[in-house]
């Protein structure tokens, strides 16, 4: 049962992540889905959307925003004088989906 969840959640993934014409990218619960596989905001909210539904999981404190956080106002970019802070984001890996699959709703704030 494990095994099928996370071959399932794998499965969800590569249908983001695009084709490759050599060689898939290996998937483990390690892989980070904004660094690892550089999914753009967009494409990781669908990905979510869709593993919710898939998977039956229950949303809870789920938001994009955590993993993802609003990119500065071009106004903000070009002013010299606006000291800028990189925003630490979480890891947001396919272990979470597997283990928020297990668990039936979303285990990470």
């Amino acid at each position: 049962m494990t095994d099928d969840i996370d071959q399932r959640i794998y499965e969800l993934v590569r249908r983001y992540d695009g084709v490759y014409l050599f060689k898939q990218k290996t998937l483990t619960p390690q892989v980070d889905i904004d660094s690892d596989l550089n999914f753009e905001r967009e494409e990781a909210q669908a990905l979510m959307d869709e593993f919710f539904a898939e998977f039956a999981v229950e949303r809870g404190g789920f938001a994009i925003e955590t993993y993802y956080p609003n990119e500065p106002s071009l106004v903000q970019i070009l002013n010299p004088f606006n000291k800028r802070e990189v925003p630490v984001v979480p890891d947001f890996t396919l272990a979470m989906l597997i283990e928020s699959a297990k668990a039936g709703r979303w285990l990470y704030e």
